[in-house]
């Protein structure tokens, strides 16, 4: 009978980045949520204490969050929860409206039955979220269905500048269909997109869809100037 394998220990260094990997998607998630809202203080012996674990991993986690840009390591304060500017909005929106109707163009052309079918499941998944308020849900779900719809665009760099732009719009896209009441909006625009690219009519849709970008970022810049910025 063969010996049996020592057991290799974990090195603390690969210990520390596994835990690390968790805490940092655990906060993702509670400032995605909004339970940890923009200018939070993210204090790392606190954390070290609900989480269990020592501060190294913390840290680590933090400057994770930080490379993302959901949280900014400020010097006599640590990390503090991010927000974005009306100015950081506005480039945002910008740069959706010229990046997402062209990709569009190119990607509709190569959708498939699956595709179609894919993108319908994905509008009733939204569209049932939006009517549950399930805010927590809309980000997300909004952010898949812009990146399913330009899947196909051949355009990788394109597409991973969109996916980018996509996540720091998840906490604005909350806030701004929960402030403007464009729920029912927003529903039905996604379903006259995947309708029109359907049907052939795909610059309609392109056209449809910059403006439902345009108007998504008119009235989230009006809602930050009335409540001073997030």
């Amino acid at each position: 009978m063969s010996a049996a394998a020592p057991t290799r220990s974990v090195p603390d260094r690969l210990r520390h980045k596994t835990v690390s990997a968790a805490v940092a998607d655990a906060l993702r998630q509670r400032i995605l949520n909004g339970e940890f809202a923009p200018g939070i203080q993210l204090r790392q012996d606190a954390l070290a204490e609900e989480f269990g674990i020592s501060r190294i991993p913390i840290r680590e986690a933090l400057l994770q969050l930080e490379a993302t840009g959901l949280v900014k390591i400020v010097p006599h304060r640590g990390a503090v929860v991010s927000g974005l500017s009306v100015e950081e909005v506005e480039d945002i929106f910008q740069l959706r409206v010229q990046l997402e109707p062209s990709l569009l163009l190119l990607s509709a052309r190569r959708f498939s039955e699956d595709d179609f079918h894919a993108l319908r499941s994905l509008t009733e998944e939204y569209g049932t979220a939006l009517q549950a308020g399930q805010v927590e849900l809309w980000g997300e779900l909004n952010r898949r269905f812009h990146l399913d719809l330009l899947r196909h665009a051949g355009r990788p760099r394109s597409l991973g500048i969109v996916s980018g732009l996509l996540q720091d719009c998840d906490r604005p896209t909350r806030l701004q269909l929960s402030a403007s009441g464009d729920v029912a909006r927003a529903d039905r625009e996604h379903t006259q997109i995947v309708d029109l690219c359907e049907g052939g009519a795909i610059e309609a849709a392109a056209d449809l869809l910059r403006a439902h970008i345009e108007h998504a970022g008119t009235s989230l810049v009006a809602i930050y100037r009335r409540s001073g910025g997030a």
